[in-house]
């Protein structure tokens, strides 16, 4: 017992260990949410594109640009692409949360574009002709009647993305990131005693993501309960 005590007080207490945590914790939901917003944005556009490149040529050379993006992004390592973007990219950068937003928001953006690109493609196409008997054009056909029925329907993928990319941050510390897996492993190389750290790091994501899934499923609940009104 006495010797439990002590693991637990060097792990949390002595130096103020805790506050490296909270530090981590902070930071990873940082990264992890404005990284999303980032590859929603990126996402969608990019599967707006390729499904508008079906109807249009003006599209074709936007469309060859969006395929080799969505192809490399998921044809590498997150791991990989962060350091390019640390070591290259962003060398003279000095914000290494910036940093580690940017890449995790364009590496969430590929896999957000076929989310979305599946989502377009699922509404019925009487929806966009419906838009254009009313005069509308294409582009305000599919932002005011195509895409919010596309958003609804992608909901429950989005929240899976997002709670994939919480977990996906773990690697933050391969760049001079004090996200919440590196936090746990500073703590860890001081005290030399990695039961306390790394479990209070597994349960720190485990919380967070049981927490999401909660939000997520509450979420669905509402609209479905807004279809069958």
């Amino acid at each position: 017992m006495e010797r439990f005590i002590n693991s637990f007080n060097k792990t949390f207490i002595v130096e103020g260990r805790y506050k490296l945590f909270i530090t981590g914790i902070e930071n990873t939901i940082v990264i992890a949410l404005f990284a999303t917003l980032i590859g929603i944005v990126i996402g969608i556009l990019v599967a707006i594109i390729r499904y508008s490149a079906k109807n249009s040529r003006k599209l074709f050379l936007f469309d060859i640009i969006c395929n080799i993006y969505v192809s490399i992004i998921r044809g590498t390592p997150v791991v990989v692409q962060l350091l390019i973007m640390y070591y290259t990219i962003f060398s003279n950068i000095d914000n290494t949360i910036f940093i580690a937003v940017m890449t995790f928001g364009i590496n969430s953006g590929a896999y957000v574009a076929e989310i979305a690109r599946a989502g377009i493609e699922s509404v019925d196409s009487g929806q966009m002709e419906a838009g254009l008997s009313l005069g509308l054009n294409r582009s305000k056909a599919m932002f005011f009647i195509v895409l919010p029925q596309a958003v609804k329907n992608i909901l429950p993928a989005l929240g899976n993305e997002f709670i994939a990319l919480l977990k996906e941050t773990s690697v933050a510390g391969f760049i001079p990131v004090i996200d919440l897996t590196n936090a746990g492993n500073i703590i860890r190389s001081r005290t030399y005693e990695p039961f306390f750290s790394l479990y209070s790091v597994a349960l720190c994501y485990l919380v967070m993501v049981l927490g999401l899934g909660a939000i997520q499923k509450r979420l669905e609940r509402r609209f479905s309960q807004g279809d069958r009104n």
